[in-house]
């Protein structure tokens, strides 16, 4: 382990004149000692957004042997420039010059890396597509392959209120000033510039409610042969984001290996609900390999290293793993539809089975991403279900584990052009108490694809096939398997613009379940180090209340509401930390609330509050926005305010009113 020099800010040129704000950590001796270089390329504020955490995991990783360096993207944090939109063109060709630029440092030995956790690793999938020749290998944790089908935007052709949580997140953390420390005096021009050309990031995602050229763009699953050196892919099965893991190692032609573990949207080292492991260690084993050519970095390892939880009548959990993906010794096992019931075989009478959904079913469903807060957790399904079609099995008699993504196929008539489809899998203890296991979603008008959506005809039968996300799970003996099929989902999708009943029929419907038999390899496995990182920046919190808190009731209509505050108080004040190193003082905290009425889907609303603060000395600059969104039958509304202070002037406001149509959403 060596002395590691840190460098609060470094410049990076870009050819056409812009420079990206870079924080990095050396190996003291690098300059005499060329290391490789490791990249990690984000929007969230490396000087007060990331501080803490990128010092623990950079600074630990630097202290072993390798150059990082954590840079602002264009047009945020401390960078030069606009940010037009996320993995825009120029965001991708300024990461490449990047990479260029390090490789050729004195410091650097001429081979770099990219770690990414969410956007960071999304880019460095979509980087490595680019095949920069000094990229020798890519960490991409929590992320995907697929941009439409598997991110904050679309689930299934259904528009996800993740799509306005994410875009104005996006949109305040975009507004925020750079720091005076780093950029100099003209920090406050460069700010109003930044506001002045902010982008409406929501609707510049609902103008694109199919799977068009815009979302194709990014999306590495159209051509994997594109990316040519070793990936480590990494996920969560509290997460969001588990199904591109599967994918990639089944289609990438490059040394790969996969990961996915009991956390949520987080770095496995930090990972919730855990265990945590020790994933900096693995990752210096990846780079060291690729990278400095030693050891052997995961390549002992089997191909997909997965967590399988133990049954719910048990805690804890275990590692497996498969040699091959897809596994040749996973085999689906069929449940068919009975009345009320999943049965072995097929039945020998069909029936029609009606799913007519209050509005609000879905509000035990938590949230579309987890970053391991309980209260954003999926909770009993009970209230749920009963709003729902239910079908059990009978109790197990003896622990079942699936591993990989179930699948239901239907024969479904609507007596609407417009529905969604929802289905849940579930674990019914035998006390009664249901489980979500896993969930997917579909919009019947993309029941042959996403390009092309086509309304449905009310009253024709179709055969449709739907996905859910992939998962391990162990159901206990003695448990039911329950599948729960319902024609709303909120607030996780947005409702159809008319009630919808729904008919499934059972002839001609079942549920495949990817079983996986005992493999005693697994006892073998290697054993993962507890977790190991540097410790961050003094950092404290100068409040107390920064929790997150899930607030349900009723309005005076009659309206379901949820109500989420993010390190924000009830008087509307975000929770602010200290980084003492910088003197600098700086909080973020969002509200979010969503109302619906259990009768009318156009009664649905979704707002989000956003206030962040950044104090040093006199020096205070306030950010605030607010985006709403309603709808009727034939377009969306969607309306925000982004407003900012310097000190107790208020030096810029802007508002936006955009009416969107809804195309077969």
């Amino acid at each position: 382990m060596s002395d590691v020099l840190e460098i609060e800010n470094l410049w990076i040129p870009m050819s056409d004149g812009c420079r990206l704000a870079a924080r990095a950590w050396l190996p003291a001796d690098a300059e005499r000692s060329p290391v490789p270089a490791v990249l990690e390329y984000l929007p969230y504020r490396k000087r007060d957004g990331t501080r803490s955490r990128d010092e623990s995991m950079h600074r630990w990783l630097a202290a072993r042997g390798f150059a990082c360096l954590r840079v602002d993207l264009r047009g945020t944090g401390d960078s030069d420039g606009l940010l037009a939109d996320e993995y825009h063109e120029r965001e991708l060709a300024d990461g490449v010059e990047a990479i260029r630029w390090i490789a050729g440092r004195p410091w650097c030995s001429g081979r770099v890396g990219m770690i990414g956790k969410s956007w960071g690793g999304f880019n460095a999938l979509q980087i490595a597509a680019l095949a920069p020749p000094e990229l020798g290998a890519v960490i991409s944790v929590c992320s995907t392959d697929d941009r439409y089908a598997d991110d904050a935007h679309y689930m299934g052709g259904c528009l996800l209120n993740e799509n306005l949580v994410w875009g104005s997140v996006l949109l305040t953390i975009d507004a925020q000033p750079p720091d005076p420390l780093i950029v100099g005096p003209s920090w406050r021009e460069r700010w109003l510039e930044r506001l002045e050309a902010a982008p409406l990031f929501p609707e510049i995602w609902m103008r694109h409610p199919r799977r068009d050229a815009y979302w194709r763009h990014g999306s590495v699953c159209e051509d994997y042969s594109a990316i040519r050196c070793p990936v480590w892919v990494v996920g969560g099965w509290a997460d969001a984001y588990t199904n591109a893991v599967p994918r990639l190692l089944a289609h990438l032609d490059v040394p790969r290996r996969g990961l996915v573990g009991p956390w949520a949207h987080r770095y496995p080292h930090d990972g919730l609900p855990g265990p945590a492991i020790g994933f900096l260690q693995e990752a210096r084993r990846f780079f060291e390999r690729w990278l400095a050519g030693r050891g052997e970095g995961l390549e002992g390892e089997p191909l997909y290293r997965a967590w399988m939880p133990a049954p719910s009548d048990e805690s804890g959990g275990r590692w497996i793993g498969e040699q091959s993906w897809p596994a040749p010794r996973i085999r689906p096992r069929l449940l068919h539809f009975a009345a009320g019931a999943l049965v072995a075989s097929p039945p020998r009478e069909g029936a029609a089975l009606v799913i007519r959904s209050p509005q609000d079913t879905g509000l035990c469903a938590g949230s579309w991403c987890s970053y391991g807060e309980i209260e954003l957790a999926a909770t009993e399904q009970g209230p749920d279900d009963e709003r729902s079609l239910v079908l059990d099995s009978e109790p197990l008699d003896a622990p079942l584990e699936i591993l990989g993504a179930p699948r239901l196929h239907l024969a479904i008539r609507a007596d609407r052009p417009l529905a969604l489809l929802a289905a849940r899998l579930e674990e019914v203890t035998a006390a009664g108490r249901s489980r979500r296991v896993t969930y997917g979603l579909l919009n019947l008008c993309h029941r042959d694809g996403h390009e092309h959506p086509e309304p449905l005809e009310p009253g024709r039968r179709y055969a449709v096939s739907l996905a859910l996300n992939d998962v391990a799970h162990c159901f206990a003996r003695g448990a039911r398997i329950r599948l729960a099929l319902s024609s709303a989902y909120w607030p996780i999708a947005w409702p159809s613009p008319e009630a919808v009943e729904l008919t499934v029929h059972t002839d001609s419907s079942r549920l495949e379940l990817p079983v996986r038999p005992p493999r005693p390899e697994d006892e073998a496995l290697r054993a993962f180090e507890p977790p190991a990182m540097s410790a961050p920046d003094c950092a404290c919190d100068l409040d107390s209340s920064g929790v997150v808190r899930r607030l349900r009731g009723r309005s005076e209509s009659g309206a379901n509401v949820i109500r989420v505050l993010h390190d924000m108080d009830e008087a509307g004040r975000p929770v602010l930390t200290h980084f003492g190193s910088i003197d600098l003082t700086q909080g973020h905290g969002m509200v979010e609330t969503y109302s619906i009425h259990p009768d009318d889907p156009l009664s649905a609303r979704a707002e989000l509050e956003h206030r962040t603060e950044s104090r040093r000395g006199d020096w205070r600059a306030r950010v605030e926005s607010a985006v709403r969104l309603t709808a009727e039958r034939g377009e969306f509304r969607l309306r925000a305010r982004l407003e900012a202070w310097e000190g107790d002037e208020r030096v810029f406001s802007r508002s936006w009113d955009r009416r969107l149509p809804r195309d077969h959403v």
